[in-house]
């Protein structure tokens, strides 16, 4: 790669310091002609990780004070030479000092294109690349512990070590066809089986490991369900502690899905309100009531609101049809209330009939109460015995679980092709497919187009 890069690699805001990160053959060369030291001294012939005062400047005049930070190729992020211009963090001042790089020689950068670099110059796997931005979108404690295992190459680690187990076999197959006399078939599918239901317990957790990574990274997908005016807008209010929704006493003031994510004691909630759902002639309200619906088909968690001031009504009834095979935090709202006259056996028989029971709980949206118990039940249902796991590695990407399943698949021929005791050579057809499909998580077996496609997501200054 012979250009040189430039970007803003800080938030483009108002801050006290922005960062513009050049990288390339020529980052020493474009740095001494935009930035000088009182000294005099070239940026070019200072040693490598060193930091130096001085001004960005053009054409002899001081656009700002900075300082900038050299690393030289190989020891740098995406092992070229790199330097780190840390100016004022002014949108203006970042720009104009962006600006000024490029005049001078850089190209602007591409989103990830530095992490793209570091990829393709052997520094990091794709894996890693990829687990560069779960870290930066991380919402939590538990999702940021993930990314960095996945950064410090723990989903590697565990890839390439079957990856070489598997073209150990392939080429004792290959073997094996080349010279029969040599061959011991007994062993061979004895050892074969073994080490390939090992790999198959391996894959396996990873990819069960799915949806607890899914939702540690973006959230438990919560839905916010019940008939109106029963305080849902007052329950996300409450959870978000601000006045996200809008509440009055009018029944269906929510006309549509309002969505945000709140952090309760580590874990991250994706929270969606609900129109109340009811049959209405109002068009605009069918509307919200048929996004409800959708929205209830993808949840991970249902959060049923019932008003324990009223009595069970059909509204109720209707609803709770909607909500099969769904985990179901069943909350009878307004326990603060006097003279209450729905009580939580009321509102268990209604899922009397349902395999999954929902978890039925007193709650107020107007005070809190009830709030650490609903907690605790959520890390009950989702995360039970791994929030604080250290040694645990929880796949997040849809494509990594789609490709340990590819490799599952092939692992899975080839034991029935054991099972029929088939010729060698049907095993190392499938054993080179399950080997490419590993490959392709950590950037061994992928094309370019798929590279461009992972890069493209990221921030423009990674």
């Amino acid at each position: 790669m012979s250009d040189t890069i430039a970007a803003i690699a800080t938030a483009l805001s108002p801050s006290g310091i922005g960062i513009i990160r050049i990288s390339g053959e020529e980052a020493f060369t474009i740095a001494d002609r935009v930035f000088k030291k009182p000294d005099g001294q070239k940026l070019s012939d200072l040693p490598t990780h060193t930091v130096h005062y001085g001004h960005v400047v053009e054409n002899n005049s001081i656009v700002d004070e900075a300082m900038a930070v050299l690393m030289r190729a190989p020891h740098s992020f995406t092992k070229e030479d790199v330097v780190e211009i840390d100016c004022h963090g002014g949108i203006f001042v970042l720009k104009r000092v962006l600006d000024l790089c490029i005049k001078n020689g850089c190209r602007l950068a591409e989103p990830g294109e530095f992490t793209k670099r570091a990829f393709l110059n052997g520094r990091i796997d794709l894996s890693e690349a990829e687990a560069v931005m779960d870290l930066i979108s991380s919402s939590n404690e538990n999702a940021r512990k993930n990314s960095v295992k996945q950064l410090s190459g723990r989903l590697r680690n565990i890839i390439t070590e079957i990856r070489s187990e598997v073209i150990y076999e392939i080429a004792s197959i290959e073997s094996a066809i080349d010279d029969p006399e040599h061959y011991e078939a007994e062993d061979f599918y004895n050892r074969l089986t073994n080490v390939v239901g090992k790999w198959t317990v391996s894959l396996q957790n990873l990819s069960k490991s799915f949806e607890n990574g899914r939702m540690q990274l973006q959230g438990v997908k919560t839905v916010i369900v019940g008939k109106p005016n029963v305080g849902k807008s007052s329950f996300l209010n409450l959870l978000l502690g601000e006045e996200r929704a809008i509440v009055t006493k009018v029944a269906g003031t929510t006309r549509d899905t309002l969505e945000e994510n709140v952090s309760l004691d580590g874990i991250t909630l994706h929270l969606i309100d609900t129109a109340g759902i009811h049959e209405t002639d109002d068009e605009v309200e069918q509307i919200g009531v048929k996004k409800a619906k959708d929205a209830i088909e993808d949840a991970d968690l249902i959060i049923f609101l019932v008003d324990s001031s009223s009595e069970i009504s059909e509204d109720d009834r209707d609803l709770i049809q909607l909500l099969k095979n769904k985990q179901i935090i069943a909350l009878l709202n307004k326990s603060d209330k006097e003279d209450l006259k729905t009580e939580e056996k009321e509102v268990a028989a209604l899922f009397e009939d349902y395999e999954e029971k929902p978890f039925i709980l007193s709650f107020s949206a107007k005070t809190g109460d009830g709030l650490k118990i609903l907690t605790e039940q959520i890390k009950k249902m989702f995360f039970e015995g791994s929030l604080n796991s250290e040694d645990e590695i929880y796949l997040t990407s849809l494509r990594h679980k789609n490709l340990v399943d590819e490799a599952l698949r092939a692992l899975s021929h080839v034991s029935e092709s054991l099972e029929n005791q088939m010729p060698e050579d049907f095993y190392a057809i499938d054993l080179m497919q399950a080997y490419a499909s590993l490959g392709a998580i950590i950037g061994e077996e992928v094309d370019d187009d798929l590279v461009d496609e992972i890069f493209s997501k990221f921030c423009m200054g990674k």
